[in-house]
């Protein structure tokens, strides 16, 4: 496979070129790679179903991975090989999975048309912090293995399923209830949540799209307290964690 032909004993330039790569998404896909940054996610990696390529670190001996290949660099290749302004002790090479499945779930997050790594980032952290084990986005949804995103999860990847699907076919097959969130929905703080059921979030400036909302069982809002009618809606992964912490409040 072609990953196997990357990787060399030292950080040569033609390396350096193909991580650098990797801040895209095609080339993601060309080599089935992408990059996790600083030792704290990195030391959680051998406890999931993730694959090490190649870790480099100006310090590895603080790692302490056994079984991984791992090499010592300078602080100045680090800087090279990093898409942080400002580059952590240690960038690890992982291995995309190649088989996407959809897992049985109580409560599942469904993602229409989410473009930000940062957005998508920290809603993969609020799944993880309720316990929400799996998020299907459709297929514009920014790619998971986007480095912003992975950063904005602070780890949360590792525990979340994320899938890719065309939510048009998915959703008409979809037996529980599907719940869309939208300006004009019924309160969150007036709504009784079924055991087991999806929650639509949609594009951060066109919402969810005419073609999913068709799809959808019923809609639901954050209602608006304050009297001051210029106020800027909610950005989405804000609103996921109003919603999400009023559904598990009952819990």
């Amino acid at each position: 496979m072609i990953f196997l032909k990357i990787f060399v004993d030292m950080l040569t330039a033609h390396t350096i070129k193909i991580i650098q790569s990797l801040d895209k998404k095609k080339y993601r896909q060309k080599y089935n790679l992408f990059l996790v940054e600083g030792n704290k996610i990195i030391k959680e990696l051998p406890n999931s179903d993730y694959e090490i390529s190649e870790i480099y670190s100006i310090d590895p001996e603080k790692l302490n991975i056994k079984n991984t290949n791992s090499e010592k660099i300078q602080p100045g290749e680090l800087k090279k090989i990093s898409f942080l302004q400002t580059p952590k002790d240690s960038v690890a090479v992982c291995r995309i999975p190649e088989n996407e499945k959809i897992i049985e779930t109580s409560i599942q997050i469904i993602l229409d048309g989410i473009q930000d790594p940062g957005n998508l980032g920290t809603i993969i952290r609020l799944a993880d912090w309720f316990g929400i084990e799996q998020i299907i986005c459709s297929n514009d949804t920014v790619d998971v293995y986007n480095p912003k995103v992975i950063q904005a999860t602070m780890g949360s990847f590792l525990r979340v399923n994320v899938v890719y699907t065309n939510l048009e076919n998915y959703l008409p097959n979809y037996k529980y209830p599907v719940l869309g969130t939208d300006m004009d929905g019924d309160s969150i703080y007036k709504t009784e949540f079924p055991e087991r059921f999806s929650i639509i979030f949609g594009n951060e400036g066109n919402g969810i799209r005419p073609s999913t909302e068709k799809l959808i069982s019923r809609m639901i809002t954050i209602p608006r307290f304050g009297n001051n009618q210029s106020t800027e809606s909610l950005n989405v992964s804000m609103s996921a964690g109003i919603i999400l912490g009023q559904i598990f409040s009952d819990k």
